[in-house]
């Protein structure tokens, strides 16, 4: 079975960045494709980033592009989000995912399997 632990969420000011990390660890064939997801109060569960293990991003969101990068941590073996000049907008929790499949399958829509608690981010104004 797999299991996801984010972590590294926290307060930061606009403007700032944030690390955050997801742990996985279980079947790796079944967490080849991996996601961050976020969700702000009183409003739907949105993608954030799509990966595929070895075989890099796949999809971004709009709002997020060209302020957050992915990395695979492997000393830690960790997924890393790194958000660059935040904004209060992106106040959110936010949720590390995976499922596994082909890096075809891998992409913007598709239902994950397995899903971390999720750690908050709150971006002060």
């Amino acid at each position: 079975q797999v299991q996801l632990a984010e972590s590294g969420g926290g307060l930061v000011e606009t403007g700032g960045r944030r690390t955050l990390s997801c742990a996985a660890s279980g079947p790796t064939d079944s967490r080849k494709c991996m996601g961050w997801f976020r969700q702000a109060p009183g409003k739907e569960r949105e993608e954030v980033i799509i990966f595929y293990i070895g075989g890099g991003v796949k999809w971004y969101a709009d709002p997020i592009k060209g302020r957050f990068t992915i990395s695979q941590n492997n000393a830690k073996n960790t997924m890393d989000l790194q958000m660059n000049s935040l904004k209060p907008e992106d106040t959110a929790i936010y949720y590390c995912a995976a499922r596994g499949g082909s890096w075809s399958s891998c992409r913007s829509g598709v239902e994950f399997d397995f899903w971390g608690q999720g750690t908050q981010v709150t971006v002060s104004s």
